[in-house]
């Protein structure tokens, strides 16, 4: 009876090591929060970005006021935060109503936590601008540079219904300067944007977000808008990448004018934000040859 408890020990013991330390390699490994392969370091000294977040906090079917915790997932606000930082840009970080961002608590377990969240968490600098958020409302997206928005289960509540973030990221491209990306649901952030005439602007673009078939494999369909669906509803041609399940599959896609970066998914944080940067830099070259 003794050896067999102590093989079981030995087993268990072994099973807890598998979790803790080989299982979240080879989730990495399957392409989950996979590293840019091309990835470059930038000097953007005298370059802003903004990173939008949700505000919502419950996942909750609509007119349910009680569910799960949620809110922005913490690579895809972590990631393009210090991508943009160490590139040396002044980074502000705003959400829909401003104040404390919830951050899911569920995208910060050890399985899946990249080192960006490790970063996070002992940076207080970091913390405090996200437990003092900024309101979009005050915010003139037009002096940045990078303006980036970050998804989450929490986006697909308030990200694609404020006419106040849809009027921003307006001002924000005829303003010519500011590259717009998104990761995931952020790409709902784009939908209310409008042309001059009062046309989508995003429609005939070839953008991504995360896939229908992603959001039907974590099976979370509840959520009042997703975002392929809402792509595809306004003309946008819509690309993406798949696997045998899609939260390991990723792609990030530049708009045919350069304006607007899109990222599939949790995995495409860190080639979004290296391709905003790309554009920035050449942008700001070839103003100084104009």
């Amino acid at each position: 009876m003794k050896k067999i408890l102590k093989i079981a020990a030995i087993i268990i013991v072994a099973m807890i090591l598998f979790v803790r330390f080989a299982l979240p390699t080879i989730l990495h490994k399957a392409g989950l929060h996979a590293a840019y392969a091309d990835s470059k370091e930038y000097n953007l000294t005298d370059k802003k970005a903004l990173i939008i977040t949700t505000s919502h906090d419950v996942l909750n079917a609509p007119g349910e006021t009680t569910g799960n915790p949620t809110g922005v997932a913490a690579s895809e606000l972590t990631v393009p935060y210090y991508e943009f930082l160490d590139a040396g840009m002044e980074v502000d970080v705003a959400s829909i109503k401003g104040g404390q961002i919830p951050v899911d608590p569920q995208t910060l377990i050890f399985l899946i936590k990249t080192p960006e969240d490790e970063r996070y968490l002992k940076d207080e600098v970091f913390q405090e601008k996200v437990n003092q958020s900024l309101k979009i409302d005050a915010i003139d997206f037009t002096q940045y540079d990078a303006i980036f928005m970050a998804g989450g289960w929490g986006a697909a509540y308030d990200l694609g219904y404020s006419d106040v973030l849809g009027e921003k990221i307006s001002q924000a491209y005829y303003a010519e300067t500011p590259v717009i990306g998104s990761v995931c649901h952020g790409a709902l952030g784009l939908i209310n944007a409008k042309d001059t005439l009062g046309n989508y602007l995003i429609t005939g673009r070839t953008m991504t977000g995360v896939t229908d078939k992603q959001i039907k494999e974590l099976g979370i369909s509840l959520t009042p808008q997703h975002p392929e669906s809402e792509l595809r509803k306004l003309g946008v041609k819509f690309k993406s990448n798949t696997a045998f399940r899609d939260v390991f599959a990723h792609i990030t896609v530049v708009d045919e004018e350069r304006r607007f970066v899109t990222g599939q998914n949790q995995n495409s944080g860190y080639e979004t934000a290296q391709k905003m940067k790309q554009i920035i830099l050449e942008n700001s070259s070839k103003r100084i040859l104009d």
